[in-house]
């Protein structure tokens, strides 16, 4: 096929889905055969300066002075959460984290599905071949289809671009039908508003609508990642991973703004992915190949390798507050959103894993931002523990970033990815407790959050403290240094940790109120044992409490 491809705007018949008196089901083939029968033309793996001079041509976005992309996404910044569904059949039916997720017919689906169809009658349409996954093992062929050109390009930085000797054996195997200007009608679809992302794990089809945020496409493919992953003995992570001069390999897990993307992007390490891997018996693999990295207070100083990939031609910058005199960009200013965004392909990062592999890991970093100013900044953990923290998924939010949050509060996502995690979490957990027995990899827990009380009245650690801890614990300097038991959460602590203040590694010392700080801690303490056992009425691994 040519780059641009034209396809006739006539109506054709709607093929009967099962929704409509058929048992046949469109496959992958026949949504592409369809939207190449409606669209008036359709764009087919336009590289990235194509994309970017029809999106500017469109007017779908703005150029910084340095070629860089502003897009908008609208009234929705982020996403939406509760407008996800997951079609409930045969495969699913008992396998899926109901509790966790929506549920929608087949009917519905299709129903959604042929309309979505329908819509793209008459447009142009843009069609990305993609991979999802490093390891060709283990690799999904991923066919988008979007009516937006800066999505297109969004997700061709944030996949994996296939050559063309790749592209000639391509076949979708997963099929996602991105339309952010059709309207679910909540009557004729089963949906709560209009808008919708539904998944199919049987067909591994994504259908998009009524929303602009681009994070909801890459997402959509980490969720049919977790869902088949444990069938193939690999552990699905929401994670970033990076590699050291010795070949050493180091997960980070972490919910938004707990540093995830900012300590795995490192001079000294190589980068091998942002966000979502695969753990085998054999290594880990990135399943994308970009990076989605937050930019709301971003500066050259602090995290010099993400600042430049905002100087590239190309470089998609969603709701980040743009200077349209000056072409400059205001990283600092909220007023759209906290969660302003960057996507830019691995490429634009010069240290890198560029393969997106890498061996069995030797360090797991559990990351955290607490809030309430109790968690040692630095503490190593027993196997159980690593689990127990990781299905606990904890970080806080601080008061000022959300509406009517006024003091910290307690954010706990099993898996550190409970939207994302399709199944069980202790079916992941499981997978960890694995991954752990057969690689011996040392496990930390790393607060990048408060100290000397809690925010409004300490301090944010500081990322060169940070920083400094992470290199020690990755290093090889705490193997064989003398550890204290925190008396409130039970972990290791570190007594010493060169460059560091010793006051900073026991949170109650750096307290004025030492009264204050253990009542905190048991208040955090009760949180996570009431959230653990919400999580153990749905099943259990044995993994075990703090302190135990």
């Amino acid at each position: 096929m040519s780059i641009s491809q034209v396809a006739s705007s006539e109506q054709v018949p709607v093929p009967a889905t099962k929704g409509q008196g058929s048992d046949d089901r469109l496959d992958n083939s026949d949504v592409s055969s369809r939207i190449y029968r409606n669209s008036r033309m359709v764009h087919l793996n336009d590289v990235t300066q194509s994309l970017v001079g029809r999106a500017l041509r469109r007017g779908e976005v703005t150029a910084t002075r340095d070629g860089a992309l502003v897009a908008s996404t609208g009234r929705f910044t982020g996403r939406s959460a509760g407008d996800k569904y997951i079609v409930m059949d045969q495969k699913t039916a008992d396998t899926v984290w109901w509790d966790n997720a929506n549920s929608m017919s087949a009917d519905s689906f299709d129903l959604l599905l042929n309309d979505m169809l329908e819509h793209t009658i008459g447009r142009t349409i843009y069609q990305q071949q993609l991979f999802a996954g490093a390891d060709a093992k283990h690799r999904y062929d991923v066919e988008v289809f979007t009516e937006s050109c800066w999505h297109a390009l969004f997700i061709r930085h944030l996949l994996l671009r296939p050559d063309e000797a790749d592209l000639n054996d391509f076949a979708a195997n997963v099929t996602i039908v991105h339309m952010p200007d059709f309207q679910a009608d909540p009557a004729r679809h089963g949906t709560r508003t209009s808008t919708c992302i539904a998944l199919d794990f049987s067909r591994n089809m994504v259908l998009i609508c009524g929303t602009a945020y681009a994070g909801e496409i890459k997402k959509s493919v980490f969720s049919l990642f977790n869902f088949h992953a444990p069938d193939a003995d690999i552990f699905p992570m929401h994670c970033s991973a990076n590699v050291g001069r010795d070949g050493d390999t180091t997960l980070f897990f972490g919910l938004s703004g707990t540093g995830k993307t900012t300590l795995s992007t490192s001079p000294v390490r190589a980068l091998v992915g942002d966000d979502e891997h695969g753990w085998t018996r054999d290594g880990i693999f990135n399943l994308e190949g970009g990076c989605y990295a937050k930019a709301i207070n971003l500066t050259e100083e602090g995290e010099p390798e993400i600042y430049a990939t905002t100087r590239q031609a190309g470089t998609v910058l969603e709701n980040v507050t743009l200077d349209a005199a000056t072409g400059e960009l205001d990283f600092s200013d909220s007023s759209v959103t906290e969660n302003t965004r960057i996507a830019y392909p691995l490429s634009a990062i010069p240290n890198r894993i560029e393969s997106g592999t890498a061996p069995v890991p030797k360090n797991l970093v559990l990351l955290t931002a607490d809030a309430f100013g109790v968690l040692p900044p630095i503490a190593r953990l027993t196997g159980e523990q690593a689990i127990y923290y990781f299905l606990s998924g904890y970080t806080a939010k601080v008061a000022g970033t959300e509406r009517g949050v006024t003091e910290p509060q307690a954010t706990f996502s099993a898996c550190f990815g409970a939207p994302f995690m399709a199944r069980n979490p202790f079916v992941y957990g499981d997978l960890l407790a694995r991954r752990l027995g057969e690689s011996g990899a040392r496990c930390w827990l790393l607060n990048t959050g408060w100290t000397g009380g809690g925010y409004g009245d300490g301090r944010r650690m500081s990322l060169k403290d940070t920083r400094r801890m992470l290199e020690a614990a990755l290093g090889g300097e705490l193997d064989d240094a003398e550890y204290r038991t925190d008396p409130v959460f039970g972990l290791k602590v570190p007594l010493a940790i060169a460059g560091i203040d010793e006051g900073l590694l026991d949170p109650e010392q750096s307290w004025r109120d030492r009264q204050a700080y253990r009542d905190q801690a048991a208040h955090l303490l009760k949180l996570f044992e009431d959230n653990y056992e919400k999580l153990k009425a749905i099943g259990s691994n044995g993994a075990s409490a703090p302190g135990t």
